[in-house]
């Protein structure tokens, strides 16, 4: 029973996530910092709060909800910005991004295929070569 466990955990799969949850909780915490402290605090300067939990209709506190709405889309567009997109760069350029292939629409099932196949992954027509 416990040799079980212990090959369940030194799996290499269970090691590869646990150190990408304690990573991804960690890089969260700078991004939010990131937001909280060097963007949020120009927008407070320009609309006098950095917040607007201020807002409300009653007992609903709609402000609240709009403070982290905009701060879910500042994290978003920082992440996409400052991660995403370097990163992609940096794939493309070393050549590790694959182009998807070419596709075409089988004849018979109307299904889209790769261009290069000679039986529909759907149907199974055989199919003419493209030329």
């Amino acid at each position: 029973m416990v040799k079980g466990f212990r090959d369940f955990i030194f799996r290499g799969n269970v090691v590869d996530l646990a150190v990408g949850i304690v990573i991804g909780v960690a890089f969260g915490a700078v991004v939010n910092s990131f937001v909280a402290n060097l963007i949020m605090s120009p927008i407070g300067a320009v609309f006098g709060k950095p917040s607007f939990d201020a807002l409300m209709i009653g007992p609903f506190k709609y402000g609240a909800f709009l403070t982290v709405l905009v701060q879910f889309l500042i994290v978003a567009a920082a992440i996409y910005f400052a991660v995403v997109m370097p990163m992609n760069a940096v794939m493309k350029k070393r050549g590790l991004v694959k182009e998807p292939p070419a596709m075409r629409d089988c004849p018979s099932c109307l299904q889209s295929i790769p261009a290069a196949a000679s039986k529909c992954m759907y149907c199974t027509v055989d199919l003419e070569p493209l030329p």
